[in-house]
């Protein structure tokens, strides 16, 4: 056990990150140091692409593009698209898929330990429309590719408008709904990673208050 942790720490010296940041190494979930043990020369550029990825969809947000929704909705849609689209540019197809997935394993983990990613517990709904989204994320896009920043946002933005995307079933106030549209007593949500959310195309949104 000793050598992994050697190894890990090493791993992640090489690649470029400072001292400093071991601290946010050490918090990391299992399966994204395992991730960064494989992929060492590739970490940083994969943490500053995260990064990216955050502000991008932090201004998107902030717009009338997408439904402003950051947990299951729209916006959340666009970030995980974004994300895979950047990684593969920058790192490849391969190594970008393997962190989306790693990164599904940490909710998973997030959901044992009832702990909330963006305010909501993960869930298994939220797996699916995560690594759908991915896929299509990762379809915008090749390593190399040099697609400028608002060229990638358009076609994410328009993807999801033509449905091509996931998100989850909610009415107009946020609220989850069924796939017959009945609301979701959040009650029955609590300690569930299978539940009666319902996962909808991208462009199924409903308005009426």
């Amino acid at each position: 056990m000793k050598n992994v942790v050697f190894l890990l720490i090493l791993c992640f010296t090489i690649s470029g990150f400072s001292q400093s940041n071991y601290q946010k190494f050490k918090n990391l979930s299992s399966p994204k140091k395992w991730w960064i043990f494989f992929h060492p020369f590739k970490a940083k550029k994969a943490l500053a692409i995260s990064k990216e990825a955050g502000r991008v969809t932090d201004s998107i947000r902030k717009t009338s593009l997408l439904d402003g929704d950051h947990a299951g909705g729209q916006v959340d849609a666009f970030r995980h698209a974004f994300w895979m689209a950047r990684l593969r540019q920058e790192i490849g197809e391969s190594a970008a898929r393997s962190l989306g997935k790693a990164h599904e394993k940490e909710n998973y983990q997030y959901f044992k330990e009832n702990k909330l990613e963006d305010g909501v517990l993960p869930d298994k709904a939220s797996r699916k429309m995560d690594l759908h989204n991915n896929e299509i994320g990762l379809s915008l896009t090749r390593k190399g590719e040099k697609y400028t920043k608002n060229r990638l946002i358009y076609l994410i933005v328009n993807a999801i408008h033509q449905g091509k995307m996931l998100i989850i079933k909610k009415d107009a106030k946020k609220r989850f709904l069924t796939c017959k549209g009945n609301l979701i007593n959040t009650k029955t949500l609590r300690g569930k990673w299978e539940n009666n959310k319902c996962l909808v195309k991208s462009n199924e949104i409903i308005t009426d208050k």
